[in-house]
């Protein structure tokens, strides 16, 4: 693999939910991977998202990074975002020369070229990937999770802002897995508190 000709493609997932950590991966694609295959991974059933999950990480140098709900709820969710995908570009086992970012923004001080694409995980195999990995490791984390919470849905919803989750919270209360500085969930103990 020519090191000087390098591109990672990078994406995230979970930015809109409630619960849990936000993932991001970083992908650097083999020139033998089928880019046919590729594309949004919300547009991808979840079987098949995860066998192109596997086929992806033979296919590639792939990496994961994480940012936890007290980082989310301390920094905002754009900052633990970028923090996340600055965790996942920086676990990749070779240095890309150009990084490929779905959406507008780019992780500050890390000394690469980076190009941002809106809707880049629909054009760009390589973020499309990355798209697909980073939602596969967050939904197996999730279902994991789910398995101890299930009034709330979490194994259908992924911590999605939907009427049975918001239903459950009501009825239940939030969990330690919420991320409690997101709008629902703040005004939900702020009632509380009156």
């Amino acid at each position: 693999m020519n090191k000087n000709k390098l591109i990672a493609g990078v994406d995230e997932v979970g930015r809109g939910s409630w619960i849990g950590p936000v993932f991001s991966a970083a992908v650097i694609l083999k020139k033998n991977i089928n880019k046919n295959l590729l594309k949004d991974s919300k547009k991808i059933p979840a079987k098949e998202r995860k066998q192109l999950a596997n086929y992806i990480k033979k296919n590639s140098i792939y990496s994961v990074g994480k940012a936890s709900i007290k980082e989310i709820d301390k920094l905002n969710i754009l900052q633990a975002t970028l923090l996340s995908m600055k965790r996942a570009i920086n676990n990749l086992k070779h240095k890309p020369n150009i990084i490929l970012i779905d959406g507008t923004h780019v992780p500050k001080n890390m000394g690469y070229h980076f190009k941002t694409i809106i809707r880049g995980d629909e054009k760009i195999p390589a973020i499309s990937a990355a798209s697909i990995i980073a939602k596969v490791t967050r939904d197996r984390y999730i279902t994991k999770l789910a398995k101890n919470f299930i009034s709330y849905g979490w194994h259908t919803n992924f911590g999605y802002g939907t009427k049975k989750h918001l239903d459950a919270i009501n009825k239940f209360g939030v969990t330690n897995h919420h991320r409690k500085s997101f709008k629902p969930i703040y005004n939900i103990l702020l009632d509380k508190k009156k």
